[in-house]
């Protein structure tokens, strides 16, 4: 199974898994994160990260989410990345992590291209509901 690391700004990645293990009727396993505030830097958080990588592969690798590129965590995350090992996705968004997490007992590779497809198909412009607007009460 492949472990999941999320690295992301304030509590977002802890609401994100809050927000799956809504949708999934449980917590999933080998899932963690790494909140970073304005206060944290990163020198010292990038052997946090390093501990949660070693505890989140189980031998089928991790997968590192930010939310970001560019942004302090993503820079965390680039520094930990081992190609086939540990791989990186930015943008994390719900339906990302929650396609990452459907498919995380296929290979790493496989992961990453579901976690990027959960990102890019969970973005789409909604059509007016067909029952009526509740806010213009039509």
């Amino acid at each position: 199974m492949v472990g999941i690391l999320i690295i992301a700004h304030g509590t977002l990645g802890e609401s994100l898994i809050h927000c799956a293990t809504h949708v999934l009727g449980s917590r999933p396993p080998y899932l963690l994160q790494i909140g970073v505030t304005i206060h944290d830097e990163p020198q010292q958080i990038l052997p946090q990260g390093l501990r949660l990588v070693k505890q989140l592969d189980q031998g089928a690798g991790v997968l590192i989410l930010t939310d970001h590129y560019g942004a302090t965590p993503s820079n965390i995350a680039s520094r930990l990345l081992i190609p086939g090992r540990v791989e990186g996705v930015t943008g994390v968004s719900l339906p990302m992590l929650v396609r990452a997490l459907t498919y995380r007992k296929e290979k790493l590779d496989v992961v990453v291209g579901k976690a990027l497809s959960g990102g890019i198909e969970g973005i789409i412009h909604m059509p007016p509901a067909s029952l009526g607007n509740a806010a213009t009460g039509s």
